[in-house]
């Protein structure tokens, strides 16, 4: 009879303790993408009017990623749902992807209609929201800066506020040249320039969260190492069955069928296999099945 070891899942993940700086990047957000809009909509500003729809991603994306975290920590694992709802970081996560694909691709259409004849900007109310919507995207990169590299979910809003936050640095630009030269083109330009930036971020952050979703191992491991590497412990002949996937950010789970000929030695090896994982690959979650020789041929018959 295998043995079947189970960690149990940490209730909170790694974007939890960033809770009030996200609640605070999302008040902030909120403030000063009302100021940008108004600004926006009163001057005919499409660098303004960019800047403020991805700082109006910024709320939605990371007002997202707070109920995301909040629904996590507080719907607790049950037989129903056994993994809870970490996932949710996760979508939301994709969700902010989207968000950005869609504000890039409007900024680009509306530069192709204004080519012909660009509107006559006004310099002065720009810049002074320029400078507003730049000061706040600090404030929050600042915020989220930590959060973005321990989770997926906290990194969708930080990248939105990175962009938002050069996306301010041009609104400035294309206000100065406006101002200086009388330049109205600066004002297209610089919006397709935010726009345009801001996709292969996207499309990054798109491709981390597809590939948790669809449950591939995660992108920094070698899975055949750890094949490998547990294959190698003492008394182990085979390794198979062998999943490794991302639950949400720094949630890594494993699951394995290890084979010995030695029944008597199924518990030093249990031991080992889990010291091994969460030493050498730090995979804390692992549900391990201890299997002879014999009772191992049933997995030979399975179909996938």
């Amino acid at each position: 009879m295998g043995h079947d070891h189970t960690h149990r899942v940490s209730p909170e993940s790694a974007s939890g303790k960033y809770v009030g700086r996200l609640a605070l990047a999302l008040a902030i957000g909120a403030a000063f993408m009302l100021v940008e809009m108004a600004v926006a909509l009163a001057t005919g500003s499409l660098a303004l009017l960019s800047d403020a729809a991805h700082m109006l991603t910024d709320v939605v994306g990371i007002a997202m990623a707070l109920s995301a975290i909040l629904l996590a920590r507080n719907t607790r694992p049950s037989y129903t749902r056994t993994f809870g709802y970490y996932r949710a970081e996760v979508i939301a996560a994709l969700a902010n992807a989207v968000l950005l694909f869609g504000v890039a691709g409007y900024v680009l259409v509306e530069a192709v209609r204004r080519f012909g004849e660009p509107p006559e900007v006004p310099g002065v109310p720009v810049l002074i929201a320029g400078v507003i919507g730049l000061a706040a995207n600090i404030v929050s990169f600042l915020l989220l800066r930590r959060g973005a590299a321990e989770s997926l979910n906290v990194r969708g809003a930080y990248l939105e506020v990175l962009a938002d936050m050069i996306g301010s640095f041009g609104v400035l630009v294309s206000a100065a040249i406006t101002l200086t030269t009388g330049w109205y083109y600066a004002d297209m330009v610089v919006g397709v320039a935010i726009g345009v930036w801001v996709l292969p971020r996207t499309y990054l952050l798109a491709r981390r969260s597809l590939r948790i979703l669809f449950q591939h191992s995660p992108e920094e491991l070698d899975v055949e190492a750890v094949a490998a590497e547990l294959a190698a412990v003492p008394g182990v002949c085979d390794v198979h069955d062998l999943h490794v996937w991302t639950l949400t950010s720094g949630m890594e789970v494993a699951s394995a069928h290890i084979t010995t000929s030695g029944p008597d030695m199924r518990d030093d090896i249990l031991r080992a296999a889990q010291h091994l994982l969460a030493e050498r690959f730090h995979i804390e979650h692992a549900t391990l099945q201890i299997e002879t020789t014999d009772t191992a041929r049933r997995c030979t018959e399975l179909s996938w």
